[in-house]
């Protein structure tokens, strides 16, 4: 509800800072695109994803999956610092002053203004110190290899990097199902480092998201 207070008080309500027709804009004819505080955007055409996955794999083999994990860490280091810049501009306050739901729907929002599909979090298992992200529509799920295992591995590596800044804490996200796959989603388990490593091998396994929750879960009693 729209505080009257703040209407007779603030000059400007904060509105949807990352709703996609203000903060993407575009120049045609120079070919730029940026964000409504200016910083450069860049777009990734299809072909492109389609070509650093074929390219990383004949350059590196099955070192691609760590190559793309970790340019993923990267990407989400700087993600983090850009994220944490505008909405501070934007709203006056830190991430750590925003609400839960306020946090959630900007990361859901900039999520899906970026072209990475939709994202939603599930804190189902929050008592058990796992977060699970269920993402749908991935341009990354959707021009990956045939790998017989989850391929996201640039997300996984951009939400390790995120919330382990987020939260201060060594964290680890591991993808246990894909799109590339035949899933629904892409589900991803989010915990402390420590914990979530066990799942690995049983994701080589293709152990199903729920025994290998299920398993964690028991290992952790």
């Amino acid at each position: 509800m729209i505080s009257i207070s703040n209407l007779l008080k603030e000059q400007q309500l904060p509105g949807n800072y990352f709703a996609y027709d203000v903060y993407v804009k575009g120049d045609l004819e120079l070919g730029l695109l940026e964000n409504r505080r200016g910083d450069r955007l860049l777009a990734l055409p299809e072909t492109l994803i389609s070509a650093i996955y074929s390219g990383l794999e004949h350059e590196t083999g099955s070192a691609a999956r760590l190559v793309l994990f970790n340019c993923g860490k990267w990407w989400g280091k700087n993600f983090y610092v850009r994220f944490c810049e505008e909405i501070s501009d934007y709203y006056g306050k830190t991430i750590s002053q925003m609400e839960m739901v306020q946090f959630i729907q900007c990361f859901q929002q900039f999520w899906k203004t970026m072209g990475w599909g939709s994202f939603e979090l599930n804190q189902d298992h929050y008592q058990d110190g796992f977060l699970i992200i269920i993402a749908k529509n991935s341009p990354y799920a959707d021009q990956a290899p045939k790998w017989n295992r989850p391929v996201c591995f640039l997300e996984a590596g951009i939400l390790t990097s995120f919330f382990s800044q987020l939260t201060g804490r060594d964290l680890l996200c591991l993808q246990t199902t894909c799109e590339s796959l035949g899933s629904d989603s892409n589900r991803f388990i989010l915990g402390l480092s420590d914990r979530i490593k066990p799942a690995e091998p049983w994701i080589l396994e293709a152990q199903d998201h729920e025994t290998i929750l299920k398993n964690l879960c028991k290992s952790s009693q």
